[in-house]
């Protein structure tokens, strides 16, 4: 997958979140799912946290943060 692809993920709607970068179709804000990485969870985990998400969700947040 592209990183245009796994960026097409993301969405930033003024209405939804406060404007904040949230996964497609859900209210989980990019910085969030970054913030567990950093904390130590691993993708699995979050994706048992949050069933409803891909792996290429989580690819997608890390591919969000700039170079």
């Amino acid at each position: 997958m592209t990183r245009e692809e796994l960026l097409s993920r993301i969405s930033i709607d003024s209405n939804i979140c406060f404007g904040k970068p949230c996964i497609r179709g859900h209210r989980l804000w990019v910085s969030l799912i970054l913030d567990f990485l950093a904390s130590g969870m691993t993708t699995n985990g979050i994706l048992q946290q949050y069933p409803g998400l891909e792996e290429a969700d989580i690819l997608a947040c890390i591919a969000y943060v700039p170079a």
